[in-house]
């Protein structure tokens, strides 16, 4: 007579089930395609910066010079401008897949494009890098490594997990913007947070830590980037500065604030036109009006100006520095909404840079460290709703960790001021996120 027995080991069960594999068996297959990742990611990124710099001589240098034309005359502003809109246009009207969607409807990390629309993406970031235009090349550049990673990885490791190739494309390339891993693992961990998901968080930042730190170490050792603005040093805290950096923090959110809230009217007004090619030649004829009025530090992407400024903090007046800000926050709002390709981090910066520089002009007591990096940090925080990049990217400006508590105060009445406000990025039917 047969009876039903126990089986204690539970036998039966593992012959049926698999054992999960370990986190180090999962993790460690990812290292070697990480690094490629990432070593690719910053190559393409290096190669399209040069590039644009090697156009940006031709268009701002030889170019005019051979016209007998000064080289950032109002003229020659209004007119290069202008012309990069309308070249930008007629080429976003001609690529296949139109260089892309709507760039107002798209952040740092998106799903990936078709990689048919690449060389047209890649190609319209060169000119509106180098025709002076107030964006820079964080959104196209991320967008381009997704979509190549995406289709490289399914077509020659089809058994690896989709979802995998774009966190490291995005870490590769953010990691080599930067010039350090950190950025690229302060941005992705905001949006592994948000997703509900099993395992340790670190788990899932190893590959896209693996693929920045290749990123970052490539552009390093190539072109050496450097963030700093040679501030002096932030040595002295006191009391005083607590109210100094929440008052310019919460200035910098507000006037970024601003820009978010004329996002959408701004989109609808180029939009009406119906058409890219008289959308982005106004945006570009706009673009030259306010660099004339602001002058050749408010045009292209704003970090190498927004270091030419910080060099010499007493060379302008408040009132210069002012209005260097609002030029650029118009120029980066007009650039972003018109069509043209570009990424809004870095002008964001240059704003905060001007705005920081603005109120140690204005209170000279207010160090001008303490200063600059609370501007970035407000105005970043609007324009990115990003809190970590925010707070790194301000801290790196100045490669001081003294003023890291002041930023993370100044942090806090800034937060409270842009959460749950519309973002500056837009659904398809031209509604804001929020």
């Amino acid at each position: 007579m047969a009876t039903d027995s126990p089986d204690p080991a539970g036998t039966a069960a593992a012959k049926t089930v698999p054992a999960e594999t370990t986190p180090v068996r999962r993790l460690l297959p990812v290292i070697v395609p990480a690094l490629a990742v990432g070593i690719v990611s910053a190559l393409v990124l290096l190669g399209i910066s040069l590039l644009a710099e090697k156009l940006q001589d031709v268009l701002w240098g030889t170019l005019p010079d051979t016209l007998s034309i000064g080289r950032y005359s109002t003229l020659w502003m209004i007119v290069m401008l202008t012309a990069s809109g309308l070249v930008v246009g007629l080429l976003i009207r001609a690529v296949p897949g139109h260089a892309g969607p709507d760039p107002a409807t798209t952040g740092l990390v998106d799903p990936p494009l078709a990689p048919g629309v690449v060389p047209g993406l890649l190609l319209v970031t060169v000119l509106t890098l180098a025709g002076g235009i107030s964006l820079g090349p964080e959104n196209p550049i991320t967008a381009a490594n997704i979509a190549l990673t995406f289709w490289l990885g399914r077509r020659f490791a089809p058994g690896t997990p989709a979802e995998l190739w774009i966190p490291l494309a995005a870490a590769g390339t953010i990691g080599a913007l930067f010039g350090t891993p950190v950025a690229a693992a302060l941005i992705l961990s905001e949006t592994l947070a948000s997703r509900a998901r099993p395992g340790a968080l670190w788990d899932r930042l190893f590959g896209p830590l693996a693929a920045g730190t290749a990123g970052a170490l490539t552009m390093t050792l190539l072109t050496h980037p450097d963030f700093d603005l040679s501030l002096p040093a932030y040595t002295s805290p006191h009391w005083g500065d607590l109210l100094s950096s929440v008052v310019i923090a919460v200035a910098g959110a507000l006037l970024g604030l601003a820009a978010v809230y004329a996002f959408p009217y701004a989109h609808r007004a180029f939009w009406a036109l119906k058409h890219p090619v008289p959308a982005l030649a106004l945006g570009g004829l706009l673009l030259g009006l306010l660099g004339a009025l602001g002058g050749r530090l408010t045009l292209f992407k704003g970090l190498d100006e927004a270091k030419e400024i910080a060099a010499d903090p007493s060379g302008w007046s408040a009132g210069q520095f002012a209005v260097m800000a609002v030029v650029k926050t118009a120029a980066l709002l007009i650039a972003a909404t018109c069509g043209f390709r570009g990424g809004r981090i870095f002008p964001a910066v240059f704003v905060g840079v001007a705005l920081g520089l603005c109120a140690h002009a204005l209170v000279t007591s207010v160090p001008v460290a303490l200063a600059v990096t609370c501007a970035v940090l407000g105005v970043l925080l609007a324009v990115t709703r990003q809190g970590w990049l925010s707070l790194f990217t301000a801290a790196v400006l100045v490669g001081d960790a003294a003023v890291l508590p002041m930023l993370c105060i100044a942090s806090l009445p800034a937060w409270l001021l842009v959460t749950g406000r519309p973002q500056m990025q837009l659904y398809e039917d031209g509604t804001p996120l929020r």
